[in-house]
């Protein structure tokens, strides 16, 4: 075993290597999907995060290349309790290996995940380094002690300029405001009819307003919420006067623009299988998340937000509205990349929020 895992608490995990050899201090974090490796390890929300999977067996159906939810690599690292690296798949065009060796992302196979998993759900997520197994618990505690996580992952995220994402025969045309966005986001929106313009994440209001869009959109994206203030102060020159949707750090966003506070979980919810219930219909969803951070509840008072969806495993707030500003957000991912697809009526419903808003 020549890889190790040395935590904050000062425990230490052995294994083998895989993808790029560098070491790397990250937040570690669990994801308790089955499938959906490709599109989980692509997410840009997981930049800087050591994701260790739940399920035992990783790899096995390969890397496809129309599967992926960005271009690049951002995660700090990944383990697993076995890698396959002899896929069985017609569709595959690398493996695993390949891709992290080439986003030179470090990888560790061969922990005891079931172990590290509940040592992250009950002490929570915290500071990991990925290394060489000569390293020192010592050294290694050293090194985590002076490394700080950094606090501008919506920054490296987002992209640099604008571009666009048409479809056949528009029906509406929509602002998309990237803070780390999946690419099937924008398939979804294509898919129901939207021409997507898809800004950066400091694009001030003047400018989107100006493009007159039917709706704005403020994507997923990593890290702590209220280190994204550019997006806050441009939401709140925008409510109003245009429709809002919000998915994941957007609906974080969207609550912080109006008022209200977030806090940072203990591990956070990553997955395909969480419940969430509609207040308001009463039916309950299984949503794929992937959020350290919720929306405080007892700060929404005053605000003008209304709670729609909550967990039903911690009752977290899961969704957001507010009809007098034709605003909705939701904390999980509808457009299901990997996950259950329960929620993508929510796309829908933005739609339609837009063709009442223009009748207006």
């Amino acid at each position: 075993m020549e890889r190790k895992l040395i935590l904050e608490d000062g425990s230490e995990y052995l294994g083998y290597g895989f993808g790029s050899n560098r070491d790397a201090v990250c937040e570690i974090v669990f994801n308790t999907s089955m499938v959906g490796y490709q599109e989980i390890v692509s997410d840009p929300s997981y930049t800087d995060q050591a994701i260790v999977m739940s399920y035992p067996l990783i790899g096995n159906y390969g890397i496809t290349d129309e599967d992926f939810e960005s271009k690049l690599l951002n995660i700090g690292g990944l383990v697993v309790r076995e890698v396959n690296d002899s896929p069985s798949n017609f569709r595959f065009t690398r493996t695993l290996s390949e891709l992290l060796e080439d986003g030179d992302v470090p990888g560790v196979y061969g922990v005891d995940t079931r172990k590290l998993v509940r040592s992250i759900r009950d002490i929570g997520s915290r500071k990991v380094l990925i290394t060489d197994a000569a390293t020192t618990l010592e050294e290694g505690m050293n090194i985590l002690k002076k490394t700080e996580l950094r606090h501008d992952a919506v920054a490296r995220c987002s992209c640099k300029k604008k571009w666009y994402a048409r479809t056949s025969n528009p029906i509406y045309n929509v602002v998309a405001i990237d803070c780390g966005m999946k690419m099937n986001i924008v398939r979804e929106f294509n898919h129901h009819g939207c021409n997507v313009t898809v800004v950066p994440y400091n694009t001030e209001s003047d400018e989107i307003l100006g493009m007159k869009p039917d709706g704005v959109f403020i994507s997923n994206g990593p890290g702590d919420p209220e280190d994204v203030k550019e997006v806050i102060e441009t939401l709140k020159d925008i409510h109003g006067k245009v429709p809002l949707f919000g998915i994941c750090l957007g609906h974080q966003l969207i609550a912080l623009s109006y008022g209200a506070k977030t806090y940072k979980l203990k591990f956070g919810h990553r997955g395909g299988n969480h419940p969430v219930k509609d207040i308001r219909t009463g039916k309950v969803e299984i949503t794929s998340q992937n959020h350290s951070y919720a929306v405080d509840e007892d700060s929404l008072e005053g605000t003008g937000l209304s709670v729609s969806h909550i967990n039903l495993l911690d009752n977290t707030v899961e969704g957001l509205y507010n009809d007098e500003d034709s605003v909705f957000s939701v904390q999980y991912h509808p457009e299901s990349a990997p996950g259950p697809q329960d929620s993508t009526y929510l796309f829908e419903r933005f739609i339609m929020n837009m063709q009442q808003f223009g009748a207006k």
